[in-house]
């Protein structure tokens, strides 16, 4: 059988087995300095979803949805060309898709989340739709943002967020031909470092539009990327979502009787 969702023909979906996990891989189309596509987070987001499918898909159940190419992306308005939606209208469309997913047998629903700007609006639908279709509900990303909480080089002063050195290595790997890496400069609020609990990742967040900087609409360092070190992310990328998903197939948060 295969495991992509619009594949399947309309009775295959009674066969589905209620372990099954849907994957909903959610991207943007929005600006990404003078280096990257606006398209990055689509990418990144899509072609994991299929590589981690294509590899475990079998082995854990896992079934992927059509991905999502535009989305919560109001931080980058100011740039032409930047796709968004706003926040009401993609908590419909995720709360509608899910209505879908809960007309099968499948209980289980991944967001996959390429586009930092999306993270606390798929926390508020992820639970949602937890509520309004019964569906066991669960938020991932390719890796952590560090306005979230995950890490970025040194070099970066922990505010490489959007296009910067891992953002472009692992694009310059999946998708070399999309890259003006000579156009990328360092892009980094280095004044920001004074502040020590306001900040990205720091005790208290803010609200902040990608133009907000002085920069080119690059937050953080794309000029050490090299494919290489993309191929490297993006292979640690793929091995910690599998493992991830491996613990949502078995994940019950109801104590063992």
């Amino acid at each position: 059988m295969t495991r992509l969702w619009t594949e399947l023909r309309a009775p295959e979906f009674g066969e589905l087995s209620p372990g099954t996990v849907a994957i909903l891989p959610v991207g943007s189309a929005e600006q990404h300095g003078p280096h990257l596509p606006l398209n990055t987070d689509f990418v990144v987001a899509d072609t994991l979803a299929r590589d981690v499918v294509a590899g475990y898909g079998d082995e854990l159940g896992l079934l992927l949805l059509p991905s999502l190419a535009v989305s919560k992306s109001n931080e980058h308005a100011w740039s032409p060309g930047t796709l968004w939606l706003s926040a009401a209208t993609l908590l419909t469309v995720l709360d509608e898709i899910a209505r879908c997913v809960a007309a099968t047998p499948v209980r289980k629903l991944v967001f996959l989340n390429g586009h930092g700007g999306n993270s606390a609006l798929l926390q508020v639908a992820s639970r949602d739709v937890r509520l309004a279709h019964g569906l066991r509900t669960f938020v991932m990303h390719p890796s952590v943002p560090p306005d979230q909480g995950g890490t970025s080089p040194a070099t970066e002063l922990g505010m490489g967020i959007h296009a910067g050195v891992e953002e472009t290595s692992v694009m310059l790997h999946l998708r070399p031909d999309l890259v003006k890496l000579e156009l990328g400069a360092r892009s980094v609020p280095e004044h920001l470092t004074s502040f020590e609990r306001v900040g990205f990742g720091k005790p208290v967040s803010f609200g902040w539009l990608s133009d907000d900087f002085g920069t080119d609409g690059t937050l953080g360092d794309p000029t050490g990327a090299t494919a290489e070190h993309g191929k490297q992310r993006y292979e640690a990328m793929v091995a910690a979502a599998a493992r991830s998903l491996a613990e949502i197939a078995a994940f019950d948060p109801r104590p063992p009787r």
